[in-house]
């Protein structure tokens, strides 16, 4: 099975004056988290989505999907994630053991409720490549110089930018092979993660690329709000 994850655990507000999360902004008449969960449900290739959030967000959420969706909550289930991403990806993959349908080919495919933008193309290429190479992450050619410094003072080095990639999501992973890698780093190793493609590389496996998309944003800051708004006037979100 191919399960789409949702990861809406950030508490990151809008503004200071704001009580709700970022991706529970309104951007072009419906929460961002909305435009997100319907991305996958158009795509049709994936068979349960789960969307992941803080315990005490858990009923509002289902409540907003439920208003804007429809019967399309049928394929949804909001359950709680854990103290970090990588926690929170462990915990979907037990939750989905739990309903006995995790195998060898489970398929999870992790994403940003903050990057709305994300396309059919890349949802697709994610699965595809899941099922060919069990591991992959969605990267963009960097295009400005990026510069390596190990004390934040004095430039170390600067790398070939032609190798150089800027991670987005989806990432996708054959679940079961997932968590043992997970369950086989050391605290220490897990003190440094910053994504779960690390979880895979520090196990030795390789991470097969999909291209993304210039505008295929994570909405983090105000700013981001006003870029979202331009992009949907464009039409980026089909």
């Amino acid at each position: 099975m191919v399960y789409g994850v949702i990861l809406a655990g950030g508490s990151r507000r809008a503004s200071e004056s704001s009580d709700e999360p970022m991706q529970y902004q309104v951007v072009g008449n419906k929460p961002i988290l909305v435009h997100t969960v319907e991305k996958f449900l158009l795509y049709g290739g994936i068979d349960q989505i789960l969307v992941l959030c803080q315990e005490d967000w858990i009923a509002p959420t289902k409540a907003l999907l439920q208003k804007h969706l429809g019967r399309g909550m049928e394929g949804i289930e909001v359950i709680q994630g854990g103290g970090t991403r990588n926690e929170t990806i462990m915990r979907v993959i037990d939750y989905i053991d739990g309903l006995g349908k995790l195998d060898d080919d489970t398929l999870v495919v992790t994403h940003d409720a903050l990057r709305p933008f994300v396309t059919r193309r890349i949802i697709e290429e994610n699965v595809a490549a899941g099922r060919k190479y069990g591991m992959v992450d969605t990267v963009i050619a960097a295009t400005d110089t990026l510069v390596f410094s190990q004390d934040g003072e004095n430039i170390g080095s600067v790398p070939d930018r032609a190798s150089m990639y800027q991670g987005q999501t989806p990432q996708t992973f054959r679940a079961k092979r997932l968590r043992e890698c997970y369950r086989q780093l050391t605290p220490e190793q897990r003190e440094i993660l910053t994504d779960a493609c690390k979880i895979c590389l520090l196990q030795g496996e390789e991470v097969h690329l999909v291209r993304g998309e210039v505008f295929n944003i994570k909405i983090t800051y105000p700013y981001d709000l006003q870029v979202a708004k331009s992009l949907l006037k464009a039409g980026k979100d089909s």
